[in-house]
């Protein structure tokens, strides 16, 4: 892409933050897809910055802990062109052992300080709430949170996979900033009332898998290998039925790249983009050569009639599989 990437604000009033108008996710830089990849990961962000990606999205649970470590590492020097997110919530053990949602204020505080030491950075941009706690007030734990900002240790505060009931008394508390959710072709139930609640109340959308972990980029074409969390029954539409399924709707998403001379990646990605100026999508990868195409999906161009042949092309019912073999750590 020879132009210089555009930015996008997510949030509204005091809560407002600009951002590349797409991000980069670096779970799958330390865990879950495949082997962990660090000189990757270092060389993906370094690339990603140096074209004017500047939203970098990790979390403490992936690794767990690694990949923070591995983001630090690579803004050293840089810090002032990053718009840095991270999460907290999914605790864990250095071993990986999981130890359920946490949302007590005691803990957001003890988080945050642990990630701001790994990070290296003195402040994190966008502070999420990775998954809510169902035990805890969502006041409580935007309530820490607030304290954070108050702090200086935080700018902004976000929420994932929240309710709309969430988002508001979250909201009521303190001005969130953004959602982030699973959004792609494959996975449009946030249109049905959280998009329109986070328009409402000036929220931005900040979409993860935006690319259906993959399946939409067109390069999956069997179940992943062993050791590949895609590969296991948390990941329905990986395999069976329901991967063939949806590699025939791969299929239509790439005969339509090509009538854009784009590849199915790039169409999918610049239909999520095309959902307005206030979503910024977060696709990941640890590969230099898949970073940069997915920025050129900031050049892909959708009219109305060529989103709406994607829709009919990707019927939201069409697609085989729940996004999660497990949901109940969704709050819906």
């Amino acid at each position: 892409m020879s132009q210089p990437i555009p930015t996008r604000t997510i949030g509204s009033g005091a809560a407002a933050l600009t951002v590349s108008a797409l991000g980069l996710g670096c779970m799958g830089m330390s865990e879950f897809y495949g082997s962990p990849d660090q000189a990757g990961g270092l060389a993906t962000i370094h690339r990603a910055l140096d074209l004017g990606v500047t939203l970098l999205d990790t979390a403490d649970m992936y690794g767990p802990f690694t990949n923070e470590k591995l983001v630090g590492e690579a803004i050293a020097g840089r810090r002032d062109e990053v718009q840095l997110a991270t999460k907290f919530g999914n605790e864990r053990l250095p071993d990986g052992t999981r130890l359920g949602v946490n949302g007590r204020p005691e803990y957001v505080h003890r988080a945050c300080d642990a990630s701001l030491q790994r990070l290296g950075v003195d402040h994190i941009d966008l502070y999420y709430q990775h998954r809510v706690d169902f035990t805890v007030p969502i006041e409580d734990t935007v309530g820490a949170m607030k304290e954070l900002v108050d702090a200086g240790k935080v700018r902004f505060l976000g929420l994932s996979e929240a309710s709309t009931e969430t988002i508001r008394r979250a909201h009521a508390v303190h001005p969130i900033t953004a959602l982030q959710t699973e959004y792609s072709l494959f996975t449009r139930d946030v249109e049905d009332a959280i998009l329109p609640t986070l328009r409402e109340l000036g929220i931005g959308l900040v979409p993860y898998s935006p690319l259906g972990r993959g399946l939409l980029t067109g390069a999956i074409s069997a179940t992943p290998a062993e050791g590949d969390s895609r590969a296991t029954g948390y990941f329905p539409r990986f395999s069976g039925d329901a991967l063939e399924t949806n590699l025939k709707l791969v299929d239509r998403v790439r005969e339509l790249a090509a009538a854009h001379g784009c590849t199915p990646g790039q169409l999918a990605l610049a239909w999520v983009l095309a959902q307005g100026e206030d979503v910024v999508p977060i696709p990941g990868t640890k590969r230099v050569r898949y970073l940069e195409e997915n920025v050129g999906a900031l050049g892909v161009r959708l009219e109305a009639g060529d989103l709406a042949a994607l829709t009919d092309a990707v019927p939201r019912d069409a697609v085989a599989g729940a996004r999660y073999g497990d949901m109940s750590s969704i709050d819906a």
